[in-house]
């Protein structure tokens, strides 16, 4: 029988969005959970930038309960979260890459 294992990428369908993480379901009858600390390497303001309920999202498998068939699972450092990051304001790192920019700017008019 096919089983999930601790470190691999599976696949999920999201059916739920909280202020606290992303709730999927598996093959298999497993659900599990993707906490908003597992969703970035910055800080999240919204869970609902990284997925949509129907979406199906890859993660990877961090702990597995198999008595309840639950599961924790991460996007940190994916390319799938990587990808939903381009899009996503994150505090200062858009300052961080005009500041420069303006600086140049203003150097110039002197």
């Amino acid at each position: 029988m096919e089983t999930y294992q601790i470190g691999e990428v599976a696949y999920g369908s999201v059916t739920g969005l909280e202020k606290y993480g992303i709730f999927l379901t598996f093959d298999l009858g497993y659900t599990g959970l993707i906490h908003i600390s597992e969703l970035s390497e910055h800080f999240v303001k919204n869970v609902g930038d990284y997925a949509k309920i129907g979406d199906v999202i890859p993660c990877i498998i961090l702990e597995i309960d198999e008595k309840l068939k639950q599961m924790k699972c991460s996007i940190k450092n994916t390319e799938y979260a990587m990808d939903k990051e381009t899009f996503i304001d994150h505090g200062f790192a858009p300052l961080k890459k005009q500041l420069p920019i303006w600086i140049e700017e203003k150097l110039k008019e002197f």
